[in-house]
């Protein structure tokens, strides 16, 4: 009698084990998730998208091939289980990237160049 409650309870305990993490939204389990969600999408799988989760916001990143592909992989991405919100780190294929040190490099070239014109060619 004793052997059977103790195999009783251990059956109970197992289950309830099972039942709570069934349910699991942790960050891990939740970039699982997505990221087997954006796999599984014939449009998205073949672009190798990543996504990271901090507490239930979820950060897709990657190169798509236009800005459809970015706004499908946020609406999938919401989709999924557990994410409260997506912030996109996406980048578009041959769209032009305006980083501060190009902004940067093309006012010194401009400034140089200007310096040139006006002063005959010399530079300083």
């Amino acid at each position: 009698m004793r052997r059977a409650c103790e195999v009783l309870l251990l059956v109970l305990l197992v289950s309830a084990c099972a039942a709570a993490t069934s349910g699991t939204n942790d960050d891990a389990t939740i970039s699982t998730r997505v990221k087997i969600a954006l796999l599984g999408d014939p449009q998205l799988g073949p672009e190798r998208l990543d996504a990271h989760t901090f507490h239930g916001v979820v950060t897709v990143s990657g190169t798509v091939k236009s800005a459809d592909e970015e706004r499908h992989a946020i609406a999938l991405t919401k989709k999924v289980r557990g994410v409260r919100d997506v912030k996109s780190e996406m980048k578009i294929a041959g769209s032009p990237v305006f980083s501060a040190d190009l902004v940067a490099w093309k006012a010194e070239r401009d400034e140089r160049l200007w310096y040139l014109s006006h002063h005959g060619g010399r530079s300083a």
